[in-house]
């Protein structure tokens, strides 16, 4: 990504109020900033804007689309409120189920999307973890909410805003904000620097 092109203040707004998006979007961006404009200054603004998807998306596209739907739904936001945020950013978390013989395996999966002012966007996406049959059967085939069926898994509550099932699955060894992280670093090194 270009160095030090932009001069005006960076505004980016996210489309989130849960704390482990934004805290993932806070050590994106005290990496990526210094890299696209020529000082270390930005500004989040936070919002919360539904994913227009279920709670827990089962497909790739599915979580891709949250995650655009909550960008796109900022920038209309910024054009009717005539704000100065430079960017809007969606995250979305999901599930993307693969048909493996004789059965199938069910990844967990981030995913970003960041727009600027001029409406164009790029997605990114964090790695994947695989979740045990246990809470597939309870995500997939009973449609319980996995923050829902992560709690119980672990037999403690609040872990979507914690560790996320990220830490439960890995042990802590990646979290949920880690993650996150990823996924909006891959979003933003598919965008210019400036518009």
């Amino acid at each position: 990504m270009p160095q030090g092109l932009c001069t005006e203040a960076l505004t980016v707004a996210v489309g989130s109020m849960r704390r482990p998006k934004l805290d993932a979007v806070r050590q994106a961006l005290e990496e990526l900033v210094p890299r696209l404009h020529n000082s270390s200054k930005f500004e989040l603004v936070s919002v919360d804007i539904p994913s227009g998807v279920r709670h827990t998306p089962l497909s790739r596209e599915e979580t891709m689309a949250g995650a655009r739907h909550r960008a796109e739904a900022l920038a209309r936001m910024a054009r009717e409120q005539h704000t100065t945020w430079k960017y809007f950013l969606g995250l979305e978390g999901g599930l993307e189920v693969v048909a493996e013989a004789p059965g199938r395996l069910v990844f967990l999966e981030n995913w970003a999307y960041v727009g600027d002012r001029s409406g164009r966007g790029a997605f990114g996406r964090s790695g994947a973890v695989q979740l045990p049959e246990s809470l597939v059967e309870r995500v997939v085939d009973a449609g319980i909410e996995l923050a829902e069926a992560i709690d119980l898994y672990a037999a403690r509550h609040g872990i979507r805003d914690a560790e996320g099932a990220w830490g439960v699955l890995t042990r802590g060894l990646i979290t949920r904000r880690d993650a996150l992280r990823v996924s909006v670093i891959s979003a933003f090194a598919a965008m210019s620097a400036c518009t």
